[in-house]
């Protein structure tokens, strides 16, 4: 079940905002739309939201409440065969609090790095982080903040280094923007190398099925991995209805 959060924001709503001139920085909203595969444009959407003062975590679609039940099952179900700490990735993690709400929320240790392109988002996270004194559920779990280019995965995490991928929008925004497809692609192609072969990538989209699965196993089949593609309903808010795809590193060699 979705919960409301004031501050979720989906991508379709922002495309009507700016299309009614309603959002309050219409300028930015137009260049958010048109370049969201840009570093530039995530700086400063970043700094215009911290400059309101009290910090409030930026969600897109929704937050950690919304998909609790899609995460910590699967985490669960992997203790059982697992050794060691959960080493899960929040890619494109921006001012989201789902990385730390995995942290506050897991009995199983994780180590959580929420990693986004932008300096500005990841400097916030961590200031705010520290001044809430954010508590593990675990005391063996650990948090991280990372600046880092999600096409450049391979180059900051090893070969199936990694248990779970997080996704909440970063692939969304990259297949809107003029020049995002191509990386959106390689994106998954290097989530299933460092992605281990029982770990698994979360996508949270709004986009439907009859599109993302379709592009996901055109994308799938250009890795050096084959992989299992799934899909299930988040549900609906305001209107729009979310999905959760998951994508798996299959054992089975190529056919």
């Amino acid at each position: 079940m979705l919960s409301f959060n004031r501050l979720a924001v989906s991508l379709r709503t922002l495309q009507k905002l700016a299309e009614a001139h309603r959002w309050h920085h219409t300028s930015l909203t137009n260049e958010l739309i048109e370049n969201m595969d840009k570093k530039a444009t995530w700086d400063r959407f970043y700094t215009e939201n911290g400059s309101k003062g009290q910090f409030k975590n930026f969600e897109w679609f929704f937050g950690f409440q919304s998909v609790k039940d899609f995460i910590l099952p699967v985490l669960q179900t992997m203790s059982h065969s697992h050794s060691g700490p959960f080493n899960i990735l929040d890619m494109g993690c921006g001012t989201s609090a789902l990385g730390p709400s995995i942290y506050r929320s897991s009995p199983c240790v994780v180590k959580v790095t929420c990693a986004d392109i932008s300096p500005v988002a990841v400097k916030l996270m961590e200031k705010h982080t520290n001044s809430a004194s954010v508590q593990p559920c675990n005391p063996s779990s650990a948090l991280a903040f990372l600046e880092l280019d999600c096409t450049q995965l391979r180059g900051r995490f090893g070969t199936r280094s990694l248990d779970m991928i997080l996704d909440k929008g970063t692939t969304d925004a990259l297949v809107r923007s003029k020049e995002g497809q191509v990386k959106a692609g390689q994106i998954v192609r290097q989530c299933l190398e460092v992605l281990k072969p029982s770990g698994v990538l979360l996508q949270f989209s709004d986009e439907d099925p009859d599109a993302r699965l379709v592009w996901l196993e055109r994308e799938v089949r250009g890795a050096e991995l084959t992989a299992d593609v799934g899909v299930q309903e988040v549900g609906e808010l305001r209107g729009v209805s979310y999905f959760c795809y998951q994508i798996s590193p299959c054992t089975s060699p190529h056919s």
